[in-house]
């Protein structure tokens, strides 16, 4: 089973599609803040690097309004 996405990873990734994708295979990740979630991303090679926390914060809002 493997974790990201499948491919190569794009130079800017699309932050909230990546939130949605980590959301809907681990649902405890609902409960981490941004600054968690940045380093969760990146741990899981979801990004090549750090995404800023900012578009995490906005990107979280609306993976939790969906």
């Amino acid at each position: 089973m493997t974790l990201a996405p499948q491919g190569i990873l794009p130079n800017e990734p699309d932050v909230p599609a990546l939130v949605r994708e980590l959301y809907s295979r681990f649902p405890e990740a609902h409960t981490l803040e941004p600054y968690e979630l940045q380093g969760t991303l990146w741990f899981l090679h979801y990004t090549n690097e750090l995404a800023p926390e900012a578009e995490i914060t906005a990107a979280m809002e609306v993976a939790r309004g969906d």
